[in-house]
């Protein structure tokens, strides 16, 4: 890991990355991509110094209070948040300065921070999103060696609904060839319906590859499944979007199970809903005085 000192913390939409790098080791990770202009290793991780100060900063003087966004380009439980703790400070923030939350993660460090989730959850709203590609266990410590399993992430959905906390579910990537089966999206679903999880996104089964990611996702197949990065590139070529063979058939049985269990499925309401701040418990601090 090393350190840098930022300028500023919140971008326009009000999503912030406290980490750069990730240590997950997922091996689709679209934020490898040169793209995104990362100048050190993809594992070395970059800490914000500052962040914490400036975001506090930022939310003192922020005269409308909205929905705070956190892990869009790098999980914010990798195993440093133990030792470096700025998600918690920032939750904390969130929490002081009355704003809503939403994150996005992989790992059931997450529950360390249940109380706290809690919290601003009681006074406007905090959403939880968790990735699940994969019902497979074995599949799953393959692709995505370095964070706990499939099992585990319903585990920490159920616990979330049981504090009362919205989860959200990104079914996504699929990797074509890999786990773009009816079996695998079935197994997906039914954790999803069990833990009673508001929303899943799907923006089709496959994944994204471009530079960057494209390379190292290849590299992993060679290792992992021999034989598959050669179907890659005679299916697709260099395309951005990988789309599975099987989309049509595995979308159609994605939408049917969502509709028939209360889920929502479609994505543009989903992001309507995590954007859109509540406020709750408006009058709590008054009664304080």
């Amino acid at each position: 890991m090393h350190f840098t000192k930022a300028k500023g913390i919140l971008m326009p939409n009000n999503r912030m990355n406290l980490y750069k790098g990730c240590t997950h080791g997922c091996i689709y990770c679209d934020s490898r991509s040169k793209c995104y202009s990362m100048e050190h290793d993809f594992e070395d991780i970059e800490i914000k110094e500052n962040a914490i100060e400036l975001l506090e900063n930022t939310l003192k003087r922020k005269r409308l209070k909205c929905m705070l966004g956190l892990g869009s380009m790098s999980d914010p439980y990798m195993s440093i948040e133990n030792k470096i703790e700025n998600t918690r400070k920032s939750l904390e923030l969130a929490y002081k300065y009355r704003f809503g939350f939403s994150l996005i993660t992989k790992s059931n460090r997450i529950l360390r921070d249940i109380d706290l989730l809690k919290k601003i959850n009681e006074n406007t709203k905090c959403v939880v999103q968790i990735t699940l590609t994969t019902y497979d266990e074995k599949l799953c410590r393959k692709i995505e060696p370095n964070v706990c399993s499939t099992k585990e992430r319903f585990i920490v959905l159920k616990k979330l609904k049981e504090a009362g906390i919205p989860t959200i579910v990104w079914l996504c990537p699929i990797l074509p060839f890999i786990n773009d089966t009816e079996e695998n999206i079935n197994g997906i679903l039914d954790y999803c319906i069990k833990a009673e999880v508001k929303g899943i996104f799907c923006f089709g089964m496959g994944l994204t590859l471009r530079e960057g990611s494209r390379e190292y996702f290849y590299k992993q197949l060679d290792i992992l499944f021999p034989g598959i990065k050669e179907k890659y590139i005679k299916t697709y070529g260099n395309s951005f979007f990988i789309n599975s063979l099987n989309n049509n058939r595995l979308m159609k049985l994605f939408h049917e199970k969502c509709e028939k269990n209360g889920i929502m499925h479609n994505n543009k309401n989903i992001f309507n809903y995590i954007n859109s701040f509540e406020e709750k418990n408006k009058f709590s601090q008054l009664k304080l005085f």
